[in-house]
């Protein structure tokens, strides 16, 4: 059915069909549209708030870095997908506690498992994964985990081992180069008020084991917490070091690939697709539809409608189509022709293959900006250019095998607390080290299709 809008005079000005516009030649007027400018805001930057008597050092422009990366992460599919791969990979399929009997001629360790059963019921036990989720989480959403240490009763012994929830610490202020304090509240990033924090300690970075036994040499140990920082060592931040898909951020990768889906749905929400335009001149109306015809305008109006639907029937209908419609005209005295229709066929300039290019290209720059190969997530981008994968499955293996190899310094990271403890705990099984059992994809001609070993 057409929608026309009819002049002052009862003659069609334009008309609105399924996939058709007409307008009647010599009428329309256009306005130009204000521009609407941004209203741009900016914020102080203050890096220290006052709690107490201690200056903490925010996190962020606004103490909220940590809000922020988390809402980005939850909004951008391949980012938080990125990160659970990358999370999953490193912590492999657990760890072992061993010993390092030899080495072999090139330089592999010659591995046995220990047999002590305190210690391996710690290692596999559920306090000890969950503590390297929360800490790899951390680390890869906000670039800063931060373990703690409970100690029992009396000091000697540490209890418990577990990741405190990053977005809820903030680090004092250093005294004389070192950080020795932290701030732990659900408040942040406002401020928190009396009672609604806890301080705790902080171990030094550089020998923490060493702190550690300081301080219980010294009984400064009993029924205390202690947290070990870990840090992403590409950084150069004193506080808190940045993840490694913050660079996406700052290029604008992540705020391209949110914006992509949003435009897509607004465009299917809101488009118009127009296939026909139909001019008209209003002479023809005058001949074709006589006012003196007509007893009222509705009448005239309605006949012209009508009329419409039938044009737009022939242009637009499935069974109509390639179909010819037929058109005449006269011309006047002076050679010029009255009455002529002329038909448009429009193009459709926009279609979605341009953005879904530029979302492949975003999607690609956060796996690269958090070192996944976008094989590995089954991101094959047609068409060639610089995001062209290769087909088939060596190019996943090969991904796998090269992100497995640079998972040592990240799997180090999170075993150094556990260490920690087990060499704290159990002074005499100093020689005990952690390993962890590793799941390598094979190709059908070695015999099966994935092979473990520790390491």
């Amino acid at each position: 059915m057409s929608e026309v809008l009819f002049n002052s005079d009862g003659a069609p000005a334009m008309a609105f069909g399924n996939g058709f516009r007409l307008s009647t030649v010599g009428s329309g007027s256009g306005k130009k549209q204000e521009e609407v400018k941004p209203v741009r805001t900016s914020e102080k930057n203050e890096n220290k708030v006052t709690v107490d008597k201690f200056n903490v050092w925010s996190w962020g422009e606004s103490n909220d870095y940590p809000t922020t990366a988390d809402g980005l992460i939850e909004k951008t599919g391949v980012l938080r997908s990125a990160l659970k791969y990358r999370m999953n990979l490193t912590l492999g399929s657990g760890i072992y506690p061993v010993t390092v009997e030899s080495y072999t001629e090139n330089g592999a360790e010659q591995l046995k498992v220990s047999d002590d059963v305190e210690i391996k019921k710690l290692v596999k036990s559920r306090m000890a994964r969950r503590y390297m989720q929360g800490v790899m989480r951390d680390k890869l959403r906000l670039g800063t985990a931060f373990p703690e240490l409970i100690m029992n009763e009396t000091g000697d012994k540490i209890a418990a081992i577990h990741a405190i929830n990053a977005k809820y610490v903030r680090l004092c202020e250093k005294e004389k180069g070192i950080i020795k304090t932290a701030i732990v509240s659900g408040n942040w990033p406002d401020k928190p008020e009396a009672g609604n924090y806890e301080v705790v300690d902080v171990l030094d970075p550089f020998d923490p084991l060493a702190d550690l036994m300081a301080r219980k040499l010294a009984g400064k140990t009993a029924k205390k917490k202690f947290i070990y920082p870990l840090f992403d060592p590409i950084s150069n931040n004193e506080y808190y070091t940045t993840p490694d898909w913050d660079t996406a951020r700052q290029a604008g990768w992540i705020d391209i690939a949110n914006q992509v889906p949003k435009f897509l749905t607004s465009m299917y929400s809101n488009q118009m697709t127009i296939k026909y335009h139909v001019r008209i001149p209003y002479a023809y109306w005058d001949k074709k539809f006589p006012k003196g015809n007509y007893k009222t305008t509705e009448l005239r109006e309605a006949a012209i409608t009508a009329f419409l639907d039938k044009i737009e029937a022939r242009l637009c209908d499935t069974e109509n189509a390639r179909k010819a419609i037929f058109t005449m005209f006269e011309v006047n005295n002076q050679g010029k022709a009255e009455e002529k229709w002329d038909i448009e066929v429009l193009d459709d300039k926009f279609t979605n293959e341009q953005q879904l290019v530029t979302s492949a290209s975003a999607n690609t720059e956060i796996l690269f900006s958090v070192l996944v190969n976008p094989a590995v997530v089954g991101s094959m981008p047609s068409g060639g250019g610089p995001y062209q994968t290769q087909s088939g499955g060596s190019n996943i293996r090969e991904a796998f095998l090269v992100n497995l190899a640079l998972a040592w310094l990240d799997r180090q990271d999170i075993l150094d607390p556990l260490e920690l403890m087990i060499n704290f705990n159990f002074g005499e099984q100093s020689d005990i080290e952690l390993r962890f059992k590793n799941v390598f994809l094979t190709t059908l001609d070695t015999g099966g299709g994935t092979g473990q070993n520790l390491g």
